[in-house]
């Protein structure tokens, strides 16, 4: 399973699709705006994993997510990425509509078998790339991966507590971010976060070329 393609025809098409594969990848967040969202941390919290081989997570990131992020884009993604595995509470109580009887519970904790195929990771790139993984070219660490993911499907990406491996929750994590959807429709859509009433009925203003800001709407 190739995950990565730099050519500029499939980028485009990737990001045309990441918001369709994140449809149905609630157990990142929630659009209410009253819904308490787990703590984001800073850069040195980021760095107190627990368990997770940083080096290692961000070899993997690099050629997972696409390029178009740039370095900072990785980076950052993957820090949300971390920060929301630290923070996930296992077996808690689902959010449920008004009026539902049945109470759901949110699977056990992920983050063990993740870390477990990171370290499968890159015994597998010492083993048939002579390298370790976090020190493979783009080109071998994508083989790796293709032989590790080759019984998944590649139909559609699964929500990331529903991956079977930590390649797939980590690009399922970022396909459902507000990031990937205003990639993905070139605008700032920015679901899952709270809009002013003044600013409903306006078209999403366009992204921002790199490295420099929106500029805001003509007014009359």
């Amino acid at each position: 399973m190739t995950t990565r393609n730099d050519g500029p025809s499939a980028r485009r098409q990737f990001l045309k699709t990441a918001g369709v594969l994140a449809v149905g990848t609630a157990a990142v967040g929630s659009a209410a705006c009253d819904v308490k969202e787990p703590a984001q941390v800073d850069d040195s919290s980021a760095a107190r994993l627990l368990g997770f081989d940083r080096t290692l997570l961000d070899a993997l990131a690099t050629t997972v997510l696409p390029a178009i992020l740039g370095a900072a884009g990785v980076r950052a993604a993957t820090d949300r990425f971390v920060a929301w595995a630290d923070g996930y509470d296992p077996v808690a109580e689902e959010m449920h509509g008004y009026g539902y009887s049945d109470i759901r519970y949110l699977p056990a904790d992920p983050s063990p078998a993740w870390r477990a195929q990171l370290e499968a990771l890159d015994a597998l790139s010492r083993k048939t790339q002579r390298v370790p993984f976090a020190r493979g070219t783009d080109e071998q660490r994508t083989a790796v991966l293709e032989a590790a993911l080759r019984t998944e499907s590649g139909e559609r990406l699964p929500s990331p507590l529903a991956a079977r491996h930590i390649a797939l929750a980590l690009l399922a994590h970022w396909s459902a971010s507000p990031d990937a959807w205003n990639l993905a429709l070139g605008a700032q859509v920015s679901p899952g976060t709270c809009r002013k009433l003044d600013d409903a009925l306006r078209a999403p203003l366009p992204l921002a070329p790199a490295g420099a800001s929106a500029k805001p709407e003509a007014t009359s």
